[in-house]
């Protein structure tokens, strides 16, 4: 029998290069080169070694499995969208784990957690402790079915809450049940930052400057403008990188100042008339609307999932090295931390305050019953923090919306927005968020209606993705268990979403139809 050769020469026919110019996008950074159809002579399908060296001996097998496995380790074999890299979620992926924690902190802890007092104001200590506890092991739980369905599919990346919606639900049916929610919530928390940073900073200036500065203050609208100036200032920062140092800021001060104000609040005397019986409205209708609209505020608590694709989006991921292993450790931290912000201040804000919690929430709390009792630099340290976290959370939650500005105007043109197109829309975001703050400056009722309206994006969806995509045994355990929670999430939005509706029209008409006697 012949003896076959070891090796075999195979000439390769030699391709052309091509040199097209890259695009450098607003933040500095090169967009990826489109390879022409005829580099590859006329070929679509991905190289791989193994595709046209068979047999192959032993040295060159190892030259090429050794190559073979540097393109995974760099992530060459995950397919890109050149778009990507013009926007501002996908325009650098240099992030981490430490990235991921100060993200998700800066995103999932913050003012929300301030008003919670005031849901136990209707709920009493047992509910408002239940469904405090309850909302956090169920968010914890659909947190972890996001991170894992980042890469649900080998090589593909769905960087974007709704790219997950449309590959779960459908492409038309994922725009329609993701974009609203996911936009609405971005926006909706960025008004109320507007709302809580403008009253903070009144309140930071009445503190510092105390009778000297009575003679003509500005007002509480034009404190909005003043914040949402800053907000527009800090959100020039290009992509979501680049505003990690703004996150590790704003998870630092929320931690802080969320520490100060339970602290404060449980170390002074309690007001006399104080009780923790959930508070009496005149009619049945009307406490269970305010129940449903105290619940809301709960879920509203645990808001920052439709943020939580984006911000994995910005680490790199191999197949030795997935995203998700940083991610999850980061997100492990964050929450971790969030736990032990979000339950003192409720728990100790209701226990300082009782059903005398004023519907602003704790700061207003703070002022209103110890502005005299605690030092005036520490009291005005509190709201300054405050005021850090608020400008911090704003940009986060705004990345989103800068996102889908970005991706319309590039589908269009194909081509990156140049920074003067980028910075008119974030000025013109910043000033349409000032304008619903000032046409709807209810902050509690408007954090129970923001909790109705996007609590299918934590608590629903997740599950329902889950099921959709990885395709659990039907009838198990696994199976029934999200089916239930995902239309509880549902039935429980639509529920919240009344109230939340309810205690503004409710509030609104107080405000048109009071006269003081």
């Amino acid at each position: 029998m012949e003896e076959r050769p070891e090796t075999e020469l195979i000439s390769i026919p030699a391709t052309p290069r091509t040199s097209t110019p890259g695009i450098l996008t607003p933040a500095g950074l090169r967009s990826p080169r489109v390879v022409p159809k005829e580099a590859t002579g006329g070929s679509t399908k991905s190289w791989t070694p193994s595709s046209f060296l068979s047999p192959i001996g032993t040295p060159v097998k190892r030259v090429l499995i050794n190559m073979k496995g540097y393109l995974e380790e760099v992530g060459h074999l995950t397919k890109l969208n050149p778009q990507d890299a013009w926007l501002p979620i996908t325009e650098s992926r240099n992030g981490n784990a430490q990235y991921a924690a100060f993200h998700n902190l800066n995103a999932g802890v913050g003012f929300q957690a301030l008003v919670l007092p005031v849901a136990f104001a209707f709920l009493g200590w047992s509910w408002g402790i239940i469904s405090l506890i309850i909302a956090y092991l169920w968010q914890l739980y659909t947190l972890w079915i996001l991170v894992q369905l980042h890469e649900a599919v080998p090589g593909k990346r769905y960087n974007r809450y709704v790219e997950l919606a449309q590959a779960a639900f459908g492409e038309r049916l994922g725009v329609w049940l993701a974009l609203f929610p996911t936009v609405y919530l971005s926006a909706g928390t960025a008004t109320a930052l507007i709302l809580v940073g403008g009253e903070t900073m009144k309140l930071f200036f009445q503190i510092v400057c105390g009778p000297l500065c009575q003679s003509n203050p500005l007002t509480t609208v034009e404190w909005y403008l003043v914040f949402t100036s800053l907000c527009i200032v800090l959100s020039q920062l290009p992509n979501l990188n680049s505003i990690a140092g703004l996150s590790l800021l704003g998870a630092v001060t929320a931690i802080t100042y969320s520490t100060m104000v339970w602290a404060l609040s449980v170390s002074q005397q309690r007001p006399t008339s104080i009780s923790y019986e959930p508070l009496a409205l005149p009619s049945f209708t009307a406490s269970l609307f305010s129940v449903l609209n105290a619940l809301g505020i709960v879920a509203f608590a645990f808001r920052g999932h439709n943020l939580v694709l984006e911000i994995q989006a910005t680490i790199p991921s191999t197949f030795k090295r997935p995203a998700h292993v940083p991610m999850w450790r980061g997100a492990k931290v964050a929450y971790f931390f969030i736990a032990i912000c979000i339950f003192p201040v409720a728990i100790g804000g209701y226990w300082a305050y009782g059903n005398l919690m004023p519907s602003g929430g704790m700061l207003n709390a703070l002022f209103a019953f110890h502005s005299r009792d605690i030092p005036r630099g520490l009291l005005a340290m509190t709201f300054l923090l405050v005021v850090f976290n608020c400008l911090s959370s704003f940009q986060i939650y705004s990345m989103p919306v800068f996102d889908s500005f970005e991706a319309g105007y590039t589908s269009r043109t194909n081509r990156p927005c140049s920074i003067w197109v980028r910075s008119g829309f974030r000025v013109f975001y910043g000033f349409i968020s000032l304008l619903i703050g000032v046409a709807l400056p209810f902050l509690s009722s408007l954090a129970g209606l923001l909790g109705g309206l996007t609590l299918p994006v934590t608590f629903a969806y997740p599950c329902f993705m889950w099921v959709l995509i990885k395709k659990p045994t039907k009838y198990t355990f696994n199976w029934y268990f999200n089916w239930i929670l995902g239309w509880l999430g549902i039935a429980f939005s639509l529920a919240f979403s009344i109230g939340g509706i309810w205690s503004i029209v409710n509030t609104g008409l107080k405000l048109k139809f009071f006269k003081p006697n």
